[in-house]
């Protein structure tokens, strides 16, 4: 992997140490923390993984995931293990392969994401680790607002990518992909290249690829929205916990919503709150949700993901009703 003498330390330029110590102190309020780095091998995470170590020193190792997903990414672990090992750095190749049945699938790319979460979860916790820290930046930011935008997101999604989430913390999200990169060329390294970001079957591959060839984005000033919309979100959140508490009831086996007068992405956002009060896995897609939400709205009866809704009206107004919903009959099951 590197060109240069693999004992001979990078030398990254004060200046951006410094600046990376600066959004690392602004991100946690701290700088005695222990972080795992995701580290693949490609670009943008050794370019995280030099500026790391150059400021946090011996309070940064080093994990690689190994899917299994491709014939050469065994190879590649095991270099991103060599690089981090001439280095003095700690690292660990984390392995767990996806079930047979999401290879292929339309899921694979969140599947595997879950999974290496999981995994990077799992070894924070094994090494006493404050965080986990990937090298997302303001390009992937600009890439992911506007697939949701596409989407149709709402005020969560349009937020992008956030800055910390639980353990996760994105320490260069306000780097630029071309900044990360002279890093890593300026260090004399050669790096592992991910064939998917060229691959045309991948949306995010082909608007990378537009967007590269077009300056009507602004990625900074998108990225400006995108905090000015997480705030909104935070608010929302707010006043969502507030009002959780007043509105939402466990009666039995059910959990009762009451809905007069709420605004709608409130009652959304409560309405979700109330399914994971049945089912605290419940993540349903955006748009099946939607659907749900608003077959309740029109008085109607609604499933989503296991639960079953219901409406009623009485003394204390308009109630949506949540409780399991019966299983399915079998094929030639009597009723």
């Amino acid at each position: 992997m590197p060109r240069r003498s693999a004992a001979e330390p990078e030398l990254i330029p004060p200046a951006l140490v410094e600046r990376f110590r600066a959004d690392w102190h602004a991100m946690t309020g701290a700088m005695i923390d222990h972080v795992v780095v995701a580290f693949s091998g490609g670009p943008d995470s050794t370019a995280l993984l030099l500026l790391a170590r150059a400021a946090l020193g011996d309070r940064c190792r080093a994990a690689t995931v190994d899917h299994a997903l491709r014939p050469e990414s065994a190879a590649e672990a095991e270099a991103a293990h060599a690089f981090c090992q001439n280095r003095g750095i700690p690292h660990a190749i984390l392995s767990g392969p996806l079930p047979a049945r999401a290879k292929g699938s339309a899921n694979l790319s969140a599947r595997a994401r879950a999974l290496r979460l999981s995994l990077l979860e799992a070894h924070r916790r094994e090494v006493g680790a404050q965080w986990i820290a990937t090298a997302h930046h303001a390009d992937d930011q600009l890439e992911t607002i506007v697939m949701r935008l596409n989407r149709g997101s709402g005020v969560a999604g349009l937020a992008g990518i956030r800055v910390t989430n639980g353990r996760l913390i994105r320490p260069v999200i306000e780097w630029r992909r071309h900044e990360l990169l002279a890093i890593v060329e300026a260090a004399g390294l050669d790096v592992v290249a991910d064939p998917t970001n060229d691959d045309d079957r991948y949306d995010r591959a082909r608007l990378r690829k537009l967007l590269a060839v077009s300056d009507l984005l602004d990625a900074d000033r998108v990225a400006q929205s995108a905090r000015a919309l997480g705030r909104a979100d935070e608010a929302l959140e707010f006043c969502a916990d507030m009002l959780a508490g007043v509105l939402i009831e466990q009666v039995g086996g059910q959990v009762v919503l009451a809905t007069d007068r709420l605004p709608d992405e409130l009652l959304r956002r409560l309405t979700l709150r109330s399914l994971r009060l049945i089912d605290r896995h419940v993540a349903p897609r955006s748009d099946r949700f939607n659907s749900f939400v608003d077959r309740l709205d029109a008085d109607l009866a609604a499933t989503l993901s296991g639960v079953k809704g219901s409406v009623s009206h009485g003394e204390r107004g308009r109630l949506f009703h949540f409780a399991p919903a019966p299983p399915r009959r079998t094929e030639g099951e009597t009723p």
